[in-house]
């Protein structure tokens, strides 16, 4: 065999063993840290910083029903204790918060039944907050849908579509829930026919609102939610940063909470940009 001939062969079978042990190493450490799901498409990119998309909250934050969300009693302070703790009552749909299946079905999954693999996803965000801005009932269409396509290409599989309508920034006052004289709210949402394109021709497994709820706010059948969470696909409630993040490129990661049985939750929410 030539001298040539034996470096190649050589150096192919040094990546050979070098690729075998990578593999091993990476099942070593998914077998120690358990329950290990792949990364998704867009992780792959690498990402240079991270966006809190939580609200913070307290009673006084918007809620769909008008009524405050959290109540919190404060039972030992450092002070007095050495340490500090409070007892929390809180309404499942409360701040950024997420919609489990459940949330909308008899037998759908659960926040705890939700797979870790379904809220570390990519984001893409509808912007139609020029639209919102002239019409609060405005909401994202499958035009809307088709133009995001048009300028950013496929929406990815297990992404999470999330409409930016400018509608955080109105979380602390009554201009977030804005319900006019007769008590009927006027905010942006997600209109079935978008949510069955997505359901159609899409991978999608979330959609995300920066509103209170996934239906605008005048909705009276809850359409979006009824056609959406009943296929264990999953909804984010009152998103905040949407301003602050790219069209598309960014991994949401969705810190959803695993109390059993339940119908949703506030969730710690962030994105990697």
């Amino acid at each position: 065999m030539c001298d040539i001939c034996v470096m190649k062969a050589v150096k192919e079978r040094m990546l050979s063993r070098r690729d075998f042990f990578r593999a091993s190493a990476a099942t070593a450490a998914a077998a120690t840290v358990g329950g290990v799901m792949a990364a998704p498409p867009a992780m792959a990119a690498g990402h240079g910083g991270v966006v809190d998309m939580t609200h913070v909250y307290d009673g006084s934050f918007p809620t769909y029903f008008g009524t405050p969300g959290i109540e919190m009693e404060q039972m030992f302070n450092f002070a007095e204790h050495g340490f500090n703790l409070l007892n929390l009552t809180i309404n499942e749909h409360t701040g950024t918060h997420i919609d489990a299946p459940l949330h909308f079905s008899a037998d759908g999954q659960s926040v705890d039944e939700i797979p870790v693999g379904n809220l570390v996803v990519p984001l893409c965000v509808v912007d139609i907050a020029a639209r919102a801005a002239e019409d609060p009932d405005a909401q994202v269409t499958p035009a809307d849908l088709t133009a995001w396509i048009a300028a950013n290409g496929d929406i990815p599989d297990q992404a999470c579509v999330a409409m930016h309508s400018g509608w955080a920034a109105k979380s602390g006052g009554d201009g977030f829930r804005n319900a006019d004289d007769a008590g009927a709210m006027h905010f942006p949402g997600f209109h079935v026919e978008a949510v069955q394109m997505l359901m159609e021709s899409t991978g999608a497994i979330a959609i995300a609102v920066d509103t209170l709820s996934l239906d605008h706010g005048p909705s009276a059948d809850f359409a979006t939610h009824y056609a959406w969470l009943p296929t264990n696909r999953y909804g984010i409630e009152c998103l905040a940063g949407l301003d602050q993040v790219p069209a598309a490129g960014a991994t949401l990661v969705v810190g959803a909470p695993k109390h059993k049985g339940g119908s949703g939750g506030p969730a710690r929410i962030f994105a990697m940009v």
